[in-house]
């Protein structure tokens, strides 16, 4: 059976909630660097809780898919599901390096209960990628669940791993696509792939995604957004889109601007790849989590940070 045209109840359910404010949440770990089953819950409830959070990302970026193994992932997505209930929208994103593994995971993610998968593309392909490859990858994915996909369109810095904007046209045309985690991190190139992704499917929710610039993609034009931020501060990420939808650019601009030093604190101080380190950290200055513990290769934040973290969190307030 053919599975590359996701049902059509399915995805016309997704593209009705494939829309607002998505938190892309951690994945707590204990001490011996386990998953930690119970904090994970309660870092979800908390998250959901508040009025305006349409639904979850987990095992994305911020839920360091690519250092869980294939029970973790799964597991992560079933809890997910237990706290969301049946009624709010639960992406889970899918990271391999090879198409049969995330085929793996997506299967399993569909039997865990998630509504949509965000196919991460593999790490390799920031040496280079060409369309049939990139499509090939998605086909097999789409073809091994009936779920809608969510693709991924990486920040600029990632050269290699941008799909092109011909390149995300073609894959906006699957049939089981349904939306774009849009993250370019630079605003031409959102508007760019946003246009382009609109021309071949009017209907794709285009995700503006790149968490320190949210105002201008809600100014530009979006559908919502997946984004970490909302997994920190809830609150202030759904005060900035309730602000743009309903026109009020002006307390639009004071929402971004308490949120945007916490946005640079965490995605532009270098190195970058301490970004989901520094969520973590501000979920325990917060009181939010016990540990923000890393995954080995990944290490303790420095003390400065967290003192910046902390200055950021306080405008938030």
């Amino acid at each position: 059976m053919n599975l590359t045209a996701a049902p059509q109840k399915t995805r016309l359910q997704a593209l009705g909630k494939l829309t607002g404010i998505h938190a892309a949440t951690v994945c707590p770990l204990t001490k011996a660097f386990a998953p930690d089953e119970n904090a994970l819950a309660n870092h979800l409830e908390r998250v959901v809780e508040v009025k305006g959070i349409q639904g979850l990302l987990v095992n994305g970026h911020a839920g360091e898919n690519a250092q869980l193994d294939r029970a973790e992932k799964r597991s992560v997505v079933s809890i997910a599901r237990h706290v969301l209930g049946s009624d709010r929208f639960l992406t889970a994103g899918v990271y391999s390096e090879d198409t049969a593994t995330a085929v793996l995971h997506a299967r399993d993610a569909e039997e865990a209960g998630a509504d949509a998968i965000l196919v991460f593309p593999p790490n390799a392909w920031a040496l280079g990628q060409c369309a049939d490859v990139v499509l090939a990858h998605h086909k097999a994915i789409a073809e091994a669940t009936s779920l809608p996909l969510v693709l991924y369109q990486a920040p600029v810095s990632w050269t290699g791993m941008v799909y092109p904007a011909n390149t995300l046209a073609q894959l906006a045309q699957l049939p089981s696509v349904v939306g774009v985690k849009e993250g370019s991190w630079e605003v031409a190139t959102y508007e760019e792939n946003r246009l382009a992704a609109k021309a071949v499917r009017p209907d794709l929710a285009v995700l503006g995604s790149g968490d320190e610039h949210l105002l201008v993609t809600y100014l530009l034009g979006t559908e919502g957004s997946q984004v970490s931020l909302a997994a920190v501060v809830p609150q202030l990420v759904v005060e900035l889109w309730n602000c743009a939808e309903r026109g009020d650019w002006a307390a639009a601009l004071q929402a971004h601007r308490r949120l945007y030093p916490l946005a640079t604190a965490i995605y532009r101080r270098t190195p970058s790849f301490r970004a989901t380190a520094r969520l973590k950290a501000c979920l325990r200055i917060l009181g939010y989590i016990e540990n923000d513990t890393m995954r080995p290769p990944g290490l303790p934040l420095p003390k400065d940070e967290y003192t910046v973290l902390e200055q950021a969190l306080r405008l938030c307030s």
